[in-house]
């Protein structure tokens, strides 16, 4: 049975989720297969894949969508995003990193080039009608941003159109220039649905109530959230003492004293640039109640780091795990059923419930 949810457009006039939203294992499996399966996802950082005609497998959400890929980069220096799967058995094509000009799988030998298109197998001399388009390797639509890749498994909206919106506000960064710090990242396992991570991460409202430090150093009357169609932005000002954005003359927010940057991308990624560089957040589901957080740090300017609004990232995630978790306990019980949005200070949580009501409601 197909589940169907309304969140009214009016947030004044709108009601959250249900609690049975965040409880069904029904929807859960519904949402793996109208949301994720039909977004993009963050895999990695080309400095994992520098050389021609070389290749990196990866696993898309493992443990939820679990979906095998493998990166190449062809001898025209071109980026692919492949199903790491053999098109004759489904075996599992490249077992680990290399560098070839083709990709073999060890099973019976069957090869593919760099873009996926079937090269050879043998003893298929006698086997009519082959090769198909279905013996080459499957192809996902792949968009970089500096040196970030992504990949759409069967997306149903443009990334081109949010990459365009987060260059408005940090295209002036040189985000080639920033360096993974792997001592500074992290991944987190939380005991709370997936989406209540998120619902959490898209509103300023509870940064007085639970981050006390954060809140020392961000201007909360002026904090302020932007709503575009598949995005949203939480902007975060500070006063002049602390660590702000140098922005250029020609920049939209050029004489703000902002601290961070806060993007948030449809359903499950998120981008906080801070003056020192960013941190990507990618909320992973593993089960109903169970969800790893991985906290990629790219470092741009060491000099400003553990300062301002992006210092001490780990003591404001565990201060957010522990609502968490306690919303995940408390959404258990028979007599919660629902809530309302501050008009105010809910935005991003009303417009991702929207999304999540829009893409569980279709049927394509």
């Amino acid at each position: 049975m197909k589940h169907s949810f309304d969140i009214n457009p009016d947030i004044s006039l709108a009601k959250t989720l249900p609690s049975s939203f965040y409880r069904d294992d029904k929807i859960f499996d519904q949402i793996r297969k109208n949301i994720f399966l039909k977004s993009w996802q963050f895999i990695d950082d080309n400095s994992q894949i520098k050389l021609n005609n070389s290749y990196l497998p990866k696993t898309i959400l493992d443990g939820f969508l679990t979906e095998p890929i493998v990166l190449t980069r062809d001898n025209n220096s071109k980026i692919h995003c492949l199903t790491n799967v053999c098109t004759h058995r489904g075996n599992i094509v490249a077992m680990g990193p290399g560098k070839s000009k083709k990709l073999t799988c060890c099973y019976h030998g069957r090869t593919f080039e760099l873009d996926g298109s079937f090269r050879s197998m043998p003893e298929f001399e006698e086997t009519k009608n082959f090769p198909t388009e279905n013996d080459n390797l499957h192809s996902f639509p792949v968009e970089k941003w500096g040196p970030f890749i992504f990949a759409g498994l069967n997306p149903s909206f443009d990334f081109k159109n949010v990459l365009n919106i987060m260059n408005e506000r940090i295209g002036f960064l040189p985000l080639d220039q920033f360096s993974l710090d792997s001592n500074l990242s992290k991944d987190y396992l939380v005991h709370c649905h997936w989406a209540l991570y998120c619902d959490n991460y898209l509103e300023g409202f509870h940064i007085p109530f639970v981050h006390d430090g954060l809140n020392k150093v961000l201007d909360y009357s002026n904090y302020k959230t932007e709503l575009y169609e598949h995005c949203n932005l939480q902007i975060g000002f500070s006063d002049e003492s602390n660590e702000v954005f140098n922005f250029p003359k020609d920049h939209m927010d050029y004489g703000s004293n902002i601290a961070a940057y806060y993007f948030w991308v449809f359903p499950n990624m998120m981008f906080n640039f801070y003056p020192w560089g960013l941190s990507i957040n990618i909320v992973k589901p593993l089960s109903i109640n169970k969800t790893k957080v991985s906290f990629l740090t790219y470092v741009y300017d060491e000099s400003k780091l553990h300062k301002g609004a992006g210092n001490d990232i780990d003591k404001v995630e565990r201060e957010d795990e522990f609502i968490v978790e306690n919303v995940n306990n408390g959404i258990q019980s028979s007599f919660y059923k629902e809530g309302r949005y501050s008009p105010t200070r809910e935005q991003g949580v009303h417009h991702f419930h929207c999304l999540l009501a829009q893409f569980l409601n279709s049927s394509k």
